[in-house]
């Protein structure tokens, strides 16, 4: 209920967010991962696209500083940690 709350509060900024990512570079907005959970049980994360698609076939699997591999519209959403709020979705 809560996360549901959550959602339904910050849809508008989710809206934007999404706009913003899709018109700024080619590809998905949503990027998704399996992830392990509790009791090891796999599930999908969900997040903002912040890297180019392809991004791991492209360089190294960690990032850092200015990595080139990073949208720029990524480079705000990592910085104030917003890439995070799909994450209600899970």
């Amino acid at each position: 209920c809560v996360a549901l709350c959550g959602l339904i509060i910050v849809s508008p900024l989710l809206l934007v967010l999404g706009l913003l990512v899709k018109f700024t570079s080619p590809g998905p907005v949503f990027y998704r991962q399996t992830r392990v959970g509790l009791g090891f049980q796999p599930f999908q994360i969900i997040k903002f696209r912040t890297m180019v698609p392809d991004a791991d076939k492209r360089g190294a699997a960690l990032t850092a500083g200015r990595d080139p591999r990073i949208t720029t519209i990524g480079h705000f959403l990592r910085k104030t940690k917003l890439d995070e709020l799909p994450q209600l979705i899970n």
